[in-house]
């Protein structure tokens, strides 16, 4: 299932991506630090979102309460949640 989550908080006003089985595959973020992101991207591709969510939630950016991969865990943990 395709999931579009608005972030808050950071550069990156957007990320797209899929859960298929709990798996997290095609995560794009619209905005930010292009190559970062890519690479926060490609790291957490073919994962299970239960895996990737505690080791990214909490990650803060500079001086902000929060970060890109912080917002990538927000939005799939509530894509689990809309899931069960």
């Amino acid at each position: 299932m395709s999931y579009k989550y608005k972030t808050r908080g950071t550069c990156s006003r957007e990320i797209t991506f899929e859960l298929e089985n709990g798996i997290v595959k095609n995560v794009s973020f619209y905005g930010g630090c292009n190559g970062n992101l890519k690479g926060i991207a490609a790291l957490v591709e073919g994962r299970k979102a239960e895996e990737v969510i505690p080791i990214i939630k909490g990650i803060k950016c500079g001086f902000k309460p929060t970060s890109c991969p912080d917002q990538l865990a927000n939005a799939l943990q509530e894509a689990l949640n809309e899931q069960n």
